[in-house]
């Protein structure tokens, strides 16, 4: 054998495993690509859940505001209620003493 014979032989078979390693570090970068895709992907999911969650809770707790508003106002509009008849009853009492100051 001859060395341009060595030396063609020598080229080729670096040639071919060039590619070779080349394809194996191709697929290797491709699955890790995939492996980052995916945990980002299962990140952001879990996150939304938890966005979710959180959004539900407060929901129920603007509905528990709420209802305590409501029984506020109600409570507020029953002691203006009752004022107003005190304040009648007083008025009443006070003509009858004949305390007319107006």
């Amino acid at each position: 054998m001859d060395s341009a014979t060595l030396y063609a032989l020598i080229g080729v078979t670096g040639t071919v495993c060039g590619i070779f390693f080349g394809y194996i570090g191709y697929k290797r970068g491709l699955q890790k690509e995939s492996s980052d895709s995916g945990r980002e992907a299962g990140a952001l999911k879990a996150d939304m859940e938890y966005i979710k969650h959180r959004i539900d809770d407060v929901l129920l707790e603007q509905k528990d505001t709420n209802k305590s508003v409501n029984a506020l106002a109600e409570r507020v509009s029953k002691v203006e209620e009752s004022a107003k008849q005190a304040h009648k009853r007083i008025d009443r009492i006070e003509r009858g003493f004949g305390g007319n100051d107006e």
